[in-house]
């Protein structure tokens, strides 16, 4: 049984691969991340967001905060829509979809459909030579180091990664689009930031956000 002093070091590992895996995807913010962004700002429809396992939780996220930040979105699991939530899809809307070796049948199949449902498929992905990156329109790449996840296996510091990308998304087409703090404040009512809604605003307004 290891000690609690190993214990210790074992989780500031963990913590030192996540921020590195976080770091990592400023070099992704290129040319194809502008495209991305770009495609997102002047969507006329809906941007669905997908993913499966662990990637579908951070797919979760990414659709919520695109809504919050005035980019309408939402989360569809590639199960449901393979049982005929595909129908939701329209002309205008966009696909995102997040995986890290994108090599899923099952979201793969998914994105195979939908691609011929809506404008545009986008992937984030560390193998651009996946099936998914392949069928993909657009494909943001992650370039991870090799400790990022647990055992290689288990994604840890590769979906940190992948949500810190669509964190940035999230805020760059929250700007493009002039959609405001205050516009934020009205649709989150509830909770902390509803309850100081008057004083964040304030003090976003005094610094300048």
């Amino acid at each position: 049984m290891q000690s609690e002093h190993e214990w210790v070091g074992r989780a500031k590992q963990v913590i030192r691969a996540d921020a590195a895996a976080i770091l990592g995807t400023l070099d992704g913010v290129d040319e194809t991340f502008i495209a991305v962004a770009r495609k997102f700002i002047e969507c006329k429809g809906k941007i669905l967001v997908t993913g499966s396992g662990t990637s579908g939780a951070i797919a979760s996220r990414a659709a919520h905060l695109l809504s919050v930040g005035g980019t309408p979105a939402f989360y569809l699991p590639p199960a449901d829509g393979l049982h005929g939530g595909l129908g939701v899809l329209q002309a205008e809307d966009l696909v995102l979809a997040l995986s890290k070796g994108g090599s899923s049948d099952e979201l793969n199949e998914f994105c195979a459909r939908a691609k011929a449902l809506c404008s545009r498929l986008i992937s984030i992905t560390a193998d651009p030579g996946s099936p998914l990156a392949q069928m993909s329109d657009d494909v943001i790449k992650l370039t991870l180091p090799d400790d990022s996840d647990l055992g290689a296996v288990v994604a840890t510091g590769s979906s940190l990664a992948t949500a810190a990308v669509t964190d940035a998304l999230v805020e760059v087409c929250r700007v493009a689009r002039g959609y405001g703090w205050d516009k934020i404040l009205f649709t989150h009512p509830s909770g902390a930031v509803g309850r100081d809604a008057d004083d964040s605003l304030k003090r976003l307004q005094n610094a300048g956000g």
